[in-house]
């Protein structure tokens, strides 16, 4: 008796199953579409509708020139646990970024920008700080697993604390990242709060920058830092696709 033809997407699940048990890596390329329709007894818009449904999950993604590259992740717990001082200096970790990738196996990697600069007035006012006036320092970052970029990050400090230190450096500050930096200022955070806004789509220079389709969605974190005397230290604004991201919160119930 004959095999049934598989539809596209039971291809779709075969490859992705070989994707998550590592038979190509991410970053790696996957066989070309006439090798995986040969492999399937399928034909070759079959497998291009397989590859469509895999890019739309941020499986895959194609680039000109290269072929289809593996973009697949296992998503990152966003916790209050990640911004422990263990978990943001764990194996060396400059934050809990670079503590989250290597913990995947996989090589965290940054592009910083950092300049002074007039915050927006959400910042500004989170801040305790004036509007319209150049009293921050902002780094910028391009977060990268591999050579997947899973990040951005923009990171607003008050100028009269960050000038003329570590942080107005362009490169990962120190073991620990930020927050550890500021304690060794003497302005350890002992409070922390964020606002998550779960799902939009991006713009499209945050697509360009995220390597992702615009159809697909990213989550914002809206984090604010402050000292035991109340006093905010820092505004971190990150955004990510949203399939990179698993939000998970504990709280006390009365």
């Amino acid at each position: 008796m004959a095999s049934p033809k598989l539809g596209f997407r039971e291809i779709a699940a075969a490859i992705r199953e070989d994707i998550v048990n590592g038979r190509y890596p991410t970053g790696s390329l996957l066989p070309p579409e006439p090798e995986l329709a040969e492999r399937y007894g399928a034909s070759r818009s079959l497998v291009n509708r397989a590859m469509t449904l895999l890019s739309a999950e941020g499986a895959v993604r194609p680039q000109q020139g290269r072929g289809t590259v593996v973009t697949w992740l296992p998503p990152m717990v966003h916790s209050a646990a990640r911004y422990s001082r263990e978990a943001r200096e764990r194996n060396g970790a400059r934050g809990a970024f670079d503590g989250e990738v290597k913990a995947l196996g996989l090589e965290p990697r940054h592009e910083i920008s950092v300049e002074r600069a007039q915050p927006p007035a959400e910042i500004a006012e989170a801040l305790g700080l004036a509007t319209g006036e150049v009293n921050c320092l902002v780094r910028r970052r391009r977060l990268f697993a591999g050579e997947i970029p899973v990040r951005m990050n923009a990171s607003w400090f008050p100028l009269d604390i960050a000038e003329n230190t570590v942080l107005t450096e362009p490169a990962p500050v120190m073991r620990g990242g930020v927050k550890s930096a500021l304690a060794e200022l003497g302005y350890p955070q002992t409070v922390a709060r964020e606002r998550i806004t779960p799902s939009r789509l991006p713009t499209e220079e945050e697509a360009h920058l995220l390597n992702i389709s615009p159809e697909r969605t990213v989550t914002e974190i809206f984090h604010v830092g402050e000292t035991s005397e109340g006093r905010v230290v820092e505004v971190t604004t990150t955004l990510a696709p949203a399939q990179y991201l698993v939000i998970e919160h504990v709280f006390p119930l009365a």
